[in-house]
């Protein structure tokens, strides 16, 4: 378990490290970051709802008979915040472009977090989870640098401020949600352990088709199907080599 702990700290610090290279980007090659930043999206989101539905959930679904349920409710409860923060933020904030920023730190805050929640539940079942998760997840950080610190720039934040914010909320999120929940999660059993994995597959779900693709679709690209195609692929040769 201690391999395992160390193992899913170093990919969690790599999707920080990841979400750093985006920010990074954004700020050094704007301009070649915004036009490529659409492929990153597509691909991610391939490689999560892919990973989902082939290996998370019915690995899930062999441990836990409520699966289903919980499969749904993790859905559900990644819009329902998303809903919580639209209606109740954005309507009573008395600066709506700021506010704009405010959802970005709070909601690509959660999801960061929710993304270490992940690598431990995903890494304390088997490596083969956690290596799946971590293709998708990672590959989906660099864009989500480069979304955070532009919504942030957008909403009113200085450079300064928007770097410092999407760092601490987007990056260092992650690392810190496997941390705090790792020594809970390697304690659960295995009921336990399939209602937290498909809780979180519920939310990968969520990210791939209901936030990502619809980001990519709002600046279709030429070769996006090759993209969205390539992340699926990738998900399916890693599930096919599990013995």
């Amino acid at each position: 378990m201690e391999a395992r702990f160390w193992t899913a700290l170093i990919a969690s610090g790599l999707a920080a490290g990841v979400t750093s290279a985006g920010i990074y980007t954004i700020r050094r090659f704007e301009k070649w970051a915004q036009q490529n930043s659409t492929y990153f999206i597509y691909f991610a989101a391939g490689v999560l709802i892919a990973a989902s539905f082939l290996h998370i959930i019915p690995k899930a679904f062999s441990t836990n008979p409520q699966a289903p349920g919980y499969l749904l409710g993790g859905y559900f409860a990644m819009h329902l915040f998303n809903h919580f923060i639209t209606a109740f933020v954005c309507e009573k904030s008395p600066e709506p472009q700021y506010a704009i920023g405010l959802v970005a730190i709070l909601g690509i805050g959660f999801y960061s977090f929710i993304d270490g929640l992940i690598y431990s539940v995903t890494f304390t079942v088997s490596v083969l989870t956690g290596v799946l998760s971590t293709l998708g997840m990672v590959l989906h950080e660099f864009p989500e640098g480069i979304i955070t610190y532009l919504l942030l720039l957008r909403s009113g934040f200085n450079e300064q401020r928007a770097l410092l914010l999407s760092f601490l909320v987007a990056a260092i999120s992650t690392p810190l949600g496997m941390v705090v929940s790792y020594p809970f999660v390697s304690q659960f059993d295995q009921p336990i352990i399939g209602a937290s994995l498909v809780l979180s597959a519920g939310a990968l779900v969520y990210v791939g088709a209901t936030h990502l693709l619809p980001q990519a679709e709002r600046a279709p690209t030429k070769y996006s199907f090759i993209a969205l195609g390539g992340g699926v692929a990738v998900a399916v040769i890693v599930t096919l080599t599990e013995t």
